[in-house]
């Protein structure tokens, strides 16, 4: 296994089980199949809603774009490839997964995803007890 999957591993541990949960925002911010973004701890957010998604219904990763550098993941297209739910940036149209961040056509690209959670109608984000 590579190092770099063996990080990815750890990070999708860390991932489903984080230390605490902090408040973002609420349900009502939230525009179901669309991205809303939030800032948290120096970074801004991308949050999508996918009520209809037979898996997970709230995804949360990186604005940032890596190839462009603008902030602009939250105005990108939900879309489903190869079986997996991705967000197209809308500058240069790369898809991203929503589960972990990772580039589908360029390998070398990835977001930071958080772990994010509806506790009634507030909208929490997982953070390490290191921050």
């Amino acid at each position: 296994m590579s190092q770099s999957n063996v990080v990815r591993i750890e990070a999708q541990r860390a991932n489903q089980n984080p230390a605490l949960w902090q408040a973002l925002c609420s349900r009502e911010d939230l525009v179901a199949n669309s991205g809303v973004v939030a800032w948290h701890e120096g970074a801004q957010v991308a949050l999508f809603h996918l009520p209809d998604s037979q898996d997970k219904t709230l995804y949360a990763i990186d604005n940032r774009d890596p190839k462009s550098g603008a902030n602009v993941i939250g105005r990108g297209i939900v879309g489903s490839l190869k079986g997996e739910l991705v967000i197209a940036s809308p500058l240069y149209k790369q898809h991203f997964r929503l589960e972990d961040g990772s580039c589908l056509e360029y390998p070398e690209q990835c977001l930071r995803v958080w772990p994010v959670r509806l506790n009634g109608d507030v909208v929490e984000i997982g953070v390490s007890s290191a921050g």
